[in-house]
């Protein structure tokens, strides 16, 4: 038997199935990114829910090991818990049996024949692609090709391996790997973990399957053991992650060797006691997506209830005691895993610069109550604090541009445009911030002070430019048209009482009332106030654009 003819198609179609799965994961991410968005908001304390997540996302990216890998990039980044992941987890094994039942599709519903489907869904898809205007046309596009890529890859695997169904040796190894169970495991968890892809590796299994090779009782343990190898995945993209975030890959791992010792003691008892004849018989494409989706669904009802003990045992492997914050500076909610799911990682930025924003908002009140008291130590954690805001946007600043670098939608790239505006805004602000901490310090070491008259007009002018930058942050934070509104009020008002106390203070000025250097300092305040209410209106005026642009997008969608 010439193998070389077998191993190079074999080879290809695997490569050709990979591609097609990810190209459709890609063109499904991004068709879906609006929806991807609203999945943090609604992962809660709900385990229920947080398995219907993790079942849900990772049949949209068709790989447990892609959603594991980034659920690591989520806790590292401060955006989920342990016990929120380890729901997704437990969803996520469930998830991944989607890829089976589309490719053993072609038993079960003959119309989605590899050979007559595929060809017509690239043919479909090249098509859209060439004449859609529009970026979803092209997302639909890129679902349709990969969809008909996966199953002529598939195709090209079946009939790659179909000479080896008359080949004793093949026959007798897949059923030494049924009569020995830990054989069979350390087959599927090797080839997976080599190969990185559960769902490639069910794939090789089910082209197996096809030419009439595979006993039951092998599949089963096989299936099993594609389940450990996946965890590799999770386990490597938690190298250089924090002590939680390598957490999530020892959960991943201790969920599918219980489930596995559990189900094969099962397994072995029935092949041996109960039915072995069972275990002989030549299992089917349909047959190993039912085992595989059995296998999962009951894993995590056997083990739902113990998910608290599985997160205390990881914790305990790791040293984690408690969830330990950094520093402020420390980029809580970006992770480059995420970039892997560029409409995740847009959220995450978002959720970073609205942070972003409260630093310089924390900043600010520091920086204005040092112009009030004169304190050293305030003045000093100002200047401190104004070092992180630089940190913590030239962070997102980077985040942002690699961003615009992958295949992000029209939609995504115009927020990351107006994120990128925003930022320059904030930091901008926290420069407004610490111009007022260092007028104070001059103030005390000249031995100046505002008259009672000039206090009361600053603190004036002060709730008039916070009100405007706190409903600036947030109509960003809740996408909130009313607060945008409410700052464009508020920072007319900050124009008029500039210029109404700038004309009162220098006719204070000219008549000799107060104090010729005071009076220079408290102009500047009143300039940096100003100032700050600008940038204010600026961040509005982002969330202003942003609702004009999807108003107009989804009216565009709806028309076409």
């Amino acid at each position: 038997m010439e193998y070389v003819n077998i191993i190079i198609p074999f080879i290809g179609g695997l490569a050709m199935f990979i591609f097609g799965m990810n190209y459709m994961a890609q063109g499904l991410q991004n068709a879906a990114g609006a929806k991807m968005k609203s999945i943090l908001e609604a992962l809660t304390q709900n385990k229920i829910m947080g398995v219907a997540l993790g079942a849900l996302v990772t049949a949209i990216v068709q790989s447990s090991s892609a959603t594991t890998v980034m659920v690591v990039g989520f806790v590292n980044a401060g955006l989920m818990n342990l016990t929120q992941a380890m729901s997704v987890i437990m969803g996520a094994n469930i998830g991944t049996t989607v890829t089976g039942w589309l490719v053993s599709s072609s038993e079960w519903a003959k119309m989605f024949s590899p050979v007559t489907m595929a060809p017509l869904a690239v043919m479909i898809g090249v098509i859209l692609q060439i004449t859609g205007k529009k970026m979803k046309h092209r997302e639909i596009a890129s679902i349709i090709i990969g969809f008909g890529i996966l199953f002529i890859g598939m195709h090209t695997m079946s009939d790659s391996v179909s000479p080896l169904s008359d080949s004793q040796v093949f026959k007798d190894a897949f059923v030494k790997l049924g009569l020995n169970p830990m054989l069979g495991i350390l087959v599927g968890a090797g080839v997976t973990a080599i190969i990185q892809s559960s769902s490639a590796s069910q794939g090789i299994l089910l082209s197996l399957a096809a030419t009439g090779l595979v006993p039951i009782n092998a599949a089963v343990f096989i299936i099993m053991g594609q389940n450990i190898g996946t965890c590799v995945t999770a386990l490597l993209s938690g190298i250089g992650a924090g002590k939680n975030a390598k957490c999530v890959g020892y959960m991943h791992l201790m969920f599918n060797i219980i489930g596995t010792i559990v189900f094969s003691i099962i397994a072995m008892v029935y092949f041996s006691s109960v039915s072995p004849e069972a275990g002989l018989g030549i299992i089917s494409q349909t047959q190993i997506s039912a085992i595989h989706t059995a296998f999962n669904i009951g894993t995590t009802l056997l083990l739902f209830p113990f998910s608290k003990w599985i997160i205390r045992v990881a914790m305990k492997l790791n040293g984690v005691v408690e969830s330990t914050a950094g520093d402020e500076g420390q980029l809580l909610h970006l992770d480059k895993r995420m970039l892997h799911t560029p409409s995740l990682a847009v959220e995450g930025a978002k959720k970073e610069t609205i942070r972003l924003g409260r630093i310089a908002r924390e900043n600010l009140g520091c920086a204005l109550e040092a112009l009030h008291h004169s304190s050293p130590e305030i003045i000093e954690e100002v200047k401190q604090r104004e070092c992180v805001v630089d940190r913590v946007c030239d962070g997102i600043s980077e985040y942002l541009i690699k961003l615009c670098t992958l295949q992000i939608s029209d939609r995504e790239n115009h927020t990351v445009t107006s994120l990128l505006n925003t930022i320059s805004d904030m930091e901008r602000v926290g420069d407004h911030a610490e111009n007022i901490a260092e007028l104070a310090e001059e103030m005390t070491h000249e031995d100046l002070a505002f008259s009672h008259t000039a206090i009361e007009e600053l603190d004036e002018m002060i709730r008039a430019a916070l009100c405007s930058y706190d409903n600036a942050l947030k109509a960003l934070e809740n996408d909130d048209i009313a607060a945008a509104a409410k700052t464009a009020v508020y920072e007319d008002q900050v124009d008029e009482l500039e210029k109404k106390l700038r004309a009162g203070h220098i006719e204070r000025l000219s008549n000799a009332e107060c104090n010729v250097n005071s009076g220079i300092h408290f102009l500047e305040v009143l300039a940096n106030l100003e100032r700050i209410s600008d940038h204010a209106m600026n961040i509005s005026q982002v969330v202003l654009n942003e609702h004009r642009y999807h108003r107009r997008m989804n009216d565009e969608d709806v028309q076409a």
